[in-house]
């Protein structure tokens, strides 16, 4: 009787207690679920802050990654100048808030009163009355030691970086000014040997900083972006195919030829003409040799 009693006492007890576990045992799991998901969730938040962080950086900070010593043309740090690819054919790169707004505007107010009407390289044959009306902007060139505000030359360190390639191997900077209706007709910055004669050097590279917005028109464009409009009549003056906007500050780097040295068919580009406000644009052309050293030997010859 007594053995019965216990187990009839024991029953009772867990028929007690078996529903304030279950409701305890469910709360238990809940909570454990919420905080691990609400972890997992600020893991993933910091993870992403921490790249934006990385890409905040300005080329002058350092980091705390382990440095190595660097040579005497190298960098004492580690940058981060974020782009965004936007086309594999043509190789074409952007780069927003490469300067800022008050260099954009030092850079115009230096041109401003040295512009001419731009020319134009000619082919074989070409006369510049037959080739009127290709390119009616106006411009100036001019080199970053020759910039006594110094601003070309934080520029041009900054396309080196960006590049990869020495400012050794990059022509002056050539600052262009585009007002209403003027534009450029579609071209190629590499000049063919077969159709210009022979060439010590070639532009392999260029690099627009749009110095303004554009209220309207005024795009850079690639006609032949992924091989279109190559098979038909293209003009080389619709504004057509794959088209950048200027904005203030950001720039466009794209590759004229291949690395074999050939010229990329894709590369073909123009400037839309602008139809409201104005366009400024400095360019930077980027070469496959050293120029100071070629300059050098065509003094020696």
């Amino acid at each position: 009787m007594k053995g019965k009693t216990v187990r009839a006492n024991w029953s009772l007890r867990t028929k007690k207690f078996a529903l304030p576990s279950v409701f305890l045992l469910c709360i238990f799991f809940f909570l454990a679920g919420l905080f691990g998901s609400s972890f997992f969730h600020h893991s993933q938040e910091d993870e992403y802050g921490m790249r934006a962080k990385l890409l905040e950086k300005s080329t002058a900070e350092e980091t705390e990654h382990r440095l190595l010593h660097a040579g005497e043309s190298g960098d004492d740090f580690v940058t981060s100048i974020p782009f965004q690819v936007l086309s594999w054919n043509p190789r074409a790169l952007y780069f927003p808030n490469f300067a800022s707004a008050e260099q954009c505007e030092s850079i115009i107010e230096m041109a401003r009163a040295e512009l001419t009407p731009s020319e134009l390289r000619l082919r074989e044959g070409e006369t510049e009355e037959g080739t009127k009306g290709v390119r009616t902007s106006s411009g100036m060139f001019i080199s970053a030691s020759k910039d006594k505000t110094g601003v070309l030359e934080v520029i041009e360190n900054k396309i080196a970086k960006a590049t990869k390639i020495p400012r050794t191997h990059g022509e002056a900077f050539n600052i262009l000014r585009y007002e209403v209706r003027q534009k450029y007709d579609s071209h190629y910055d590499a000049f063919n040997p077969a159709e210009y004669g022979p060439q010590e050097t070639q532009r392999m590279a260029s690099f627009l900083l749009y110095l303004t917005d554009v209220q309207e028109g005024g795009e850079t464009m690639f006609p032949y972006e992924n091989g279109s409009n190559m098979n038909s009549s293209y003009d080389f003056e619709d504004c057509i195919g794959l088209k950048i906007k200027p904005r203030k500050g950001d720039g466009l780097l794209f590759y004229s030829l291949f690395p074999n040295g050939t010229i990329d068919p894709t590369s073909l580009h123009g400037s839309c003409p602008v139809i409201k406000g104005e366009k400024w644009v400095a360019t930077k052309w980027i070469h496959t040799e050293n120029l100071l050293q070629l300059r050098s030997k065509v003094l020696q010859r």
